[in-house]
């Protein structure tokens, strides 16, 4: 007979625990917590981490890069302000798990990585969790996808100097778009631009820290 807990009543606990953190540091929009719910963090996390995967804080993932902690990642969608008829850009698909959050809620996704392999592994796991509304490419992502713009939302998973300018250039009038600026890996902001008629409107959301934006394809 086992003294534990049941395995359901861990995953049922570790869910709460998980929505907790969330709601703590600000994701308070129902719809993005509902997609976060349904969005197994520990599908898009291998290896020495996986048990990990639960917790709020960024890990490590294959080509150097990382998987960011759940409450950015629901801040940073909550600010993107989604809606189900959107076209979503995502730059840096790392893992997978923005864009699988991001699908949830817009009506296509494209997301792009300079590192084929990455690319590939997310495909993997946008299949297996039946996610058909997102295009993963390998492509170099500091200058967006020209063939498919414009785009309602786009957000940046990697941090500029500035907000760059070919992304800029692909938000729709009325878009959003979502972006870590900084010009080290210490001192970075998360800026919420918004596109007007006439021009720009950017608002400093809270300090972040993410990998640098690098142009041109990865090795691997």
């Amino acid at each position: 007979m086992s003294n534990g807990p049941a395995p359901l009543d861990d995953a049922a606990e570790r869910q709460m625990r998980f929505l907790f953190a969330l709601r703590s540091h600000g994701v308070t929009d129902a719809r993005v917590l509902g997609a976060m719910e349904r969005i197994d963090r520990g599908a898009f996390v291998r290896g020495l981490f996986a048990d990990r995967a639960y917790e709020d804080m960024p890990l490590p993932i294959a080509c150097g890069q990382t998987i960011s902690q759940p409450s950015v990642v629901g801040l940073m969608t909550q600010a993107l302000e989604v809606q189900p008829r959107d076209m979503v850009l995502e730059v840096g698909t790392g893992s997978g798990y923005q864009a699988a959050i991001l699908s949830l809620l817009a009506r296509r996704v494209y997301t792009v990585d300079r590192h084929r392999r990455l690319v590939r592994e997310a495909q993997d796991v946008f299949h297996v969790l039946g996610l058909v509304n997102i295009t993963a490419l390998h492509v170099d992502g500091s200058f967006g996808l020209p063939d498919q713009a414009p785009f309602d939302k786009i957000l940046v998973t990697a941090a500029a100097e500035d907000p760059p300018g070919p992304l800029l250039a692909q938000l729709k009038i009325g878009g959003i778009m979502v972006v870590p600026v900084g010009q080290s890996d210490a001192v970075q902001s998360l800026i919420k631009v918004t596109r007007h008629s006439r021009g720009f409107e950017y608002d400093e959301l809270r300090p972040v820290r993410f990998v640098p934006l690098v142009e041109g394809l990865g090795s691997e």
